[in-house]
């Protein structure tokens, strides 16, 4: 089974229905998970799957060209962090998008996905040593 890939984008915000549907429609063609951060500053985009579905996921929102993009987490094979206390969810879903309304629930979304220090270091809000 080849490994599971992912990556990490921050906007300024989220706010368009249009490219979120988008986006939405992005998720289901390349069978990738994506959860976003809606509705405010910062947006923030997760997305997780297969090589190809995670590379073309984040081409299709750069292609949408969002208000200060970075491409915090450039695609790369996903690496689960093993100082979690939380059970990893698995079988997250691809080919679907989720949002979340605040960063708080984005958090707690990326630590059930067991990505919460890779989070965190690409937010900013840690540095790596």
């Amino acid at each position: 089974m080849p490994p599971i890939w992912n990556a990490l984008i921050r906007t300024h915000h989220i706010t368009s229905r249009k490219k979120i549907a988008k986006l939405r429609a992005a998720a289901s063609n390349n069978n990738v998970y994506a959860l976003l951060r809606s509705g405010g500053c910062p947006g923030i985009m997760y997305c997780e799957g297969h090589e190809d579905g995670v590379r073309n996921w984040v081409g299709t929102v750069q292609r949408l060209r969002y208000k200060d993009f970075q491409l915090v987490r450039k695609p790369a094979a996903k690496q689960i962090d093993t100082s979690s206390t939380m059970d990893i969810v698995k079988g997250t879903g691809y080919g679907k998008l989720e949002e979340a309304n605040s960063v708080k629930e984005f958090g707690a979304r990326i630590e059930a996905l067991g990505v919460w220090a890779w989070w965190r270091s690409g937010m900013g809000y840690v540095h790596e040593k």
